[in-house]
């Protein structure tokens, strides 16, 4: 096969096979030479953040000179995003030849009449075959959904387990309580092996912390009350963590959400717990943070231009929470699309009890996922926003969002990964005003 060829035959596969047993993945890692062993593993799960905090991670660990992978999901434009080296995607024939391995063995489990991976298992096998080849010193291993018995828990020995915020979201897979989603995140938990874990949330921070000391592994709580702001624009934030460790260090970082002060602390406080294990200067710790970069999440992709995935409730919250900062200065535009197993209305609702917009464009994507566009303006509509538009093409969406955000406001689209994938590729086009 080739390429696109390679690339066709993964996106097929939820279409014939169905969740394997955790076992079934550490036998495919067996047999692929358990190259999961030849490198140092991170794992982070968690709802909200998991991506942002693996990018500090890996950002951090770069400026100390170590290589490094990240494994991550999902990808907003290409594939290949899904695995990084060195804080760049893969290239085709790095994924053509991962590809070939793990198919070779797909055949083989067929052809015994055992079972096929699946789609994100094909992925991660893909992943840890990759980063083996390539020698890095560290992977940082992001979960897909959960952590008990996501494939990525395959990996036995992590050096450190990270679980960012806890909140709703694939409840139909994870439980409809917070405690019961925190227990699935908290399955990537290893005997002895330190947790870092955001801690804002009380009910899952309990969760959290009684699975650590029945495993007997120690556990560090991180929250926002750790931190304090020092400067919030549309250039980013700077900050200190109120932290023996780091003292008065000023932090800054390129994003302008407060929520990424978070994501930060978190793979700083990694860092220091990992002290003994990862040598790294506090230059390199400033300059990993000021220099991440991570795409989709309160992302500024133009001039006063901002992309966020924001897809669920704890997500929509904290982008609520970034614009209502910025509305005091500048006027919004918001363009919004949602899938339809997410809660829309609700996010909706959310978005205008606490902001104003110059205007509102709303567009549809997500293939058979879909909610009509002129279905959501009419849910804004009835929320009391008169100016919600709907315009059915992502392209003609964000051409007329950038109109009405001109030079002097701010644009923030916001809704679904799929829309945040659809505007890069829209730019990367060509398309900026």
């Amino acid at each position: 096969m080739n390429y696109e060829e390679a690339v066709a035959y993964i996106e097929e596969t939820p279409k014939f096979t169905t969740k394997n047993k955790l076992e079934h993945t550490k036998e495919c890692l067996r047999r692929l030479g358990s190259p999961e062993e030849r490198f140092k593993v991170i794992h982070v799960a968690g709802t909200n953040g998991k991506g942002s905090t693996c990018a500090f991670l890996t950002s951090i660990l770069r400026e100390a000179g170590y290589s490094c992978g990240l494994f991550t999901s999902p990808h907003l434009v290409v594939i290949n995003e899904r695995f990084q080296i060195n804080e760049k995607n893969i290239d085709d024939d790095t994924f053509l030849h991962a590809f070939e391995k793990v198919k070779k063995l797909a055949d083989e489990l067929v052809a015994e009449g055992s079972y096929h991976p699946t789609y994100f298992e094909f992925l991660f096998l893909m992943g840890m075959v990759i980063f083996a080849d390539a020698g890095v010193d560290y992977v940082i291993l992001e979960t897909g959904l959960g952590g008990k018995l996501d494939a990525t828990t395959a990996v036995e020995h992590p050096l450190a387990c990270v679980i960012t915020s806890i909140s709703f979201d694939h409840m139909q897979y994870l439980g409809n309580t917070i405690s019961a989603i925190a227990g699935e995140k908290a399955g990537i938990i290893v005997p002895g092996v330190p947790v870092i874990y955001d801690g804002n949330d009380a009910e899952a921070a309990k969760v959290i912390s009684e699975r650590a000391q029945e495993l007997g592994s120690p556990y560090y709580e991180v929250k926002r009350e750790d931190a304090e702001i020092l400067r919030n624009t549309m250039s980013g934030i700077d900050f200190s963590f109120k932290n023996e460790y780091y003292g008065n260090t000023t932090f800054s970082i390129p994003f302008i959400a407060k929520y990424q002060v978070m994501n930060s602390m978190l793979a700083l406080k990694t860092i220091e717990v990992m002290k003994n294990h990862i040598s790294v200067s506090e230059d390199a710790v400033c300059r990993g943070v000021r220099e991440t970069r991570w795409q989709g999440r309160m992302e500024t992709v133009l001039p006063g231009v901002i992309v966020d995935g924001a897809h669920n409730e704890d997500g929509v919250e904290k982008f609520v929470e970034t614009a209502a900062h910025f509305q005091k200065e500048y006027p919004l535009t918001l363009l919004f699309s949602a899938v339809d197993d997410k809660d829309y209305t609700d996010m909706i609702r959310t978005i205008l009890d606490k902001i104003s917009f110059r205007h509102v464009i709303v567009t549809q994507v997500g293939g058979y996922r879909k909610v009509p566009a002129e279905h959501l303006a009419e849910i804004f509509k009835g929320q009391g926003c008169p100016s919600a538009e709907a315009c059915e093409n992502v392209e003609m969406a964000f051409k007329k969002a950038l109109e009405q955000k001109g030079e002097d406001g701010m644009l923030f689209c916001v809704g679904s990964l799929y829309l945040v994938g659809e505007i890069k590729t829209a730019i990367l086009k060509g398309i900026r005003k």
